[in-house]
Order: C-alpha cells, then structure tokens, then sequence
C-alpha cells in the first residue's frame, strides 16, 4: 500500500446489536446468541438479529413504497449505511464510492420468486430486479444520494474483505478519496440452511454450552453455525476527522481448487495474503489475529498452521467471534474488522472462552484480520490505531 488509509465510521447489525456501544457490551459477555429455530422442514442452531432490531428494518422496509419488495440483505446494509455515512460527516450528494457484497444476495427473494414459479408457472414482476448481484450497492447509492463508482460483487465468505481491498485500491489510485465498504447477509432461510447441511459441516447439539466449537483444534466433530448481518466502514484517505483506525496492510490469495470448498493442508492461500498484508511490517509487531475459524474441523486446523508459517514461534493472541454470533458468509470479514477495531480502541482483548489456554497481548495497536471463502479466496487486512 501507498499510504494508511483512515476508517472514520464503522457501523453493523448482527445477533450482537445494531449500535457500538451495545455490540461491546455483548461481546464483553461470555455467551454466545446461537438459538435453534424452525424452518418447517428442519430446525437449526442459527444467530438471527433481535426482535427489536427486525422492527428496526421492518420500519424501514415500510418508510418508502420503493422499498416494500427488497430482500432484507439490502434493508440491512442500508439500515447501517446511513448510521455510518452520517458518523463520518459524509453529505447527500458527495461524490463517495460505494462497494458493497454479498455471498448469497437476495436469497429469501430467490426462494419465494421460485416457489411461486413452480407453483403458478409464473414469475413475479419484480423478481429480476430485486434479485440481482449489485442490488445492494445500486440501492444505498439511491437512498445515500451518492455521486460516486458503485460496486458489488460476490467472492463467498470472504466477499466484505475483498470489497475493503477494492476500495483501497480506489483510493490509492486518486479516483476517489471517500468510500464506503462491507458486506451484508441475510441467508437464514430454509434452502440456505439446507445446503450448508448438506456438507455435513453444521453443529448439531443445540444442548452445549458452546455449540460452535470455533478455534477449538481438539473437537472431534464440525460445528459450523449460521448468522445474519451486515457490516460497513467508511474509508478515506483525506480525513476531516479523527479516524477510529488506519488500514496499513491488504493482502489476497486464491489456491488452486481440488475440490469445491477445498483449502490446502497448511491453507497456502492464507499464507500468501497474510505475507502480502505484512509487507511493509514486522509481523512481530502484530498484537492480535481475528481469525476467520468458521467452526469446522479443517477451516481452522489449516488456518492455524498457516499462522504458525508465517509467523513462526511467536505468533499473535488469536481470537474469533464465530462461537458468538456464527458464520455470516459474506458479512463475516466485517463484522471481524469490526471486533478488532473495537479491542484497539477499549484496548482489551476478547478471548473464546472455552479455550484453556489463551495468550493475551500487552497491547492491542495492530491487528490482522483474516476470512476466506469456499475453493480458497483469502483475504488479510491489517490494522493500526496509528497513523
């Protein structure tokens, strides 16, 4: 990277809350929000958003007769994106990017446009334009007034990341010197579910204590847990105001597929991206890794030895909050951006409490944060509370 670029407003609702102040104090608790819920043909552990913030988008949904028919991955990164636009002092009219992805999209619409298909023989109206790949950054473009590139795409779980590391690239090259960026997921639906069953990756014992086992190396089976949510950063490169952190490293990495949802043994994609964030630092400087550990028995086997690569004898505190508030594919690496923000900014670290042994860092000023999607799309971003 040329220069750090300032974060000046970071915004997010999950299973966590929809505001910072309550968000910390969730995480400062040692319970996770993984509840099971009825999906008529199956039950899953799952982490919905709370029923006082469901009023929140459903209000919102109900403000604009243009806004009855879009999925809630729209609503919800729309919800945030105001909060965060306004925290940063952006206007109405300013010329600020916005990129903006998703793993699944519009997958609710999806299921309901096709089951209607299948029934009436028929489509709905507004099924293609609700359901389109940039119809959540089209819409905040709409609804922010925004007179700047507006981007989407889909790159699975590490989707936000890559949006982040696009919006840097943006305001490296001088095209533009605001952007807003994330990810947002609103993928607990019944088909959704049923996939990821499907892969025989998903906890099943709703009875434990912790029920997604994320970072543990010891469990003997996969428990991988669904989540709902969205997350949002403002990035600038010529703040008027202080910025809540400084992104000084980017990083990105695809392997060769095998399979699928394959990764390498030592999860060689992680290795590279994390390298190419470390670029310009010593990696003894890092102080903490928010990991991307989605709870299965390989994704956070092979992301720990590819920490232990890099990094060698002295590795960095590690942490996760997948444990807490499940996977939230797209919305994950965000929402793990958002953690690491949050413990640079109290200065206190947030361990997964089931884990025996935990190193806690003296010093939380840089942090790596890292997420991958299926097929090994890794992405690694390193933040500093210093300019």
């Amino acid at each position: 990277m040329n220069n750090k670029i300032a974060i000046t407003a970071l915004s997010s609702i999950s299973a966590l809350g929809s505001n910072t102040k309550t968000v910390w104090e969730n995480y400062l608790k040692a319970d996770h929000f993984l509840k099971e819920q009825d999906f008529k043909t199956h039950k899953a552990l799952v982490a919905a958003i709370s029923k006082d913030d469901q009023k929140e988008i459903s209000d919102l949904r109900n403000s604009d007769l243009k806004y009855k028919n879009l999925d809630n991955s729209v609503l919800y990164a729309m919800y945030i994106a105001r909060k965060a636009v306004k925290e940063a002092g952006w206007q109405a009219g300013d010329n600020f990017g916005i990129n903006i992805g998703s793993s699944r999209g519009a997958t609710a619409l999806f299921e309901k446009y096709h089951q209607e298909y299948l029934e009436n023989q028929q489509s709905s109206t507004l099924a293609s334009p609700t359901t389109t790949l940039g119809n959540i950054s089209s819409w905040l473009a709409h609804d922010l007034r925004s007179q700047g590139p507006e981007l989407s795409h889909s790159i699975t779980c590490s989707t936000a990341l890559h949006a982040l590391t696009n919006g840097v690239a943006w305001l490296n090259s001088g095209m533009s010197n605001k952007f807003l960026v994330g990810g947002s997921e609103a993928s607990l639906t019944p088909f959704t579910i049923a996939q990821i069953k499907a892969l025989k990756i998903y906890a099943e014992n709703a009875s434990e204590e912790y029920p997604c086992k994320a970072l543990d190396l010891n469990k003997t089976r996969n428990s991988m847990v669904l989540g709902e949510g969205a997350g949002v950063i403002c990035m600038e490169t010529n703040p008027s105001k202080a910025a809540l952190a400084y992104i000084e490293g980017v990083g990105y990495a695809t392997e060769i597929l095998k399979h699928n949802i394959s990764i390498s043994e030592d999860a060689e994609c992680f290795q590279k991206s994390m390298k190419m964030a470390l670029k310009n630092t010593n990696p003894n400087e890092v102080d903490v890794i928010v990991m991307h550990a989605p709870g299965t028995r390989k994704g956070d086997s092979t992301e720990m030895k590819a920490i232990e690569k890099v990094f060698g004898s002295k590795t960095p505190a590690l942490t996760t909050n997948k444990w807490k508030i499940g996977h939230t594919f797209g919305a994950s690496g965000i929402l793990s951006l958002e953690l690491a923000i949050l413990m640079m900014q109290q200065q206190h670290f947030i361990p997964v409490p089931y884990l025996r042994e935990t190193t806690k860092p003296k010093q939380i000023k840089k942090v790596l944060v890292n997420a991958v999607g299926f097929g090994g799309n890794a992405v690694s971003v390193l933040l500093s509370s210093e300019a």
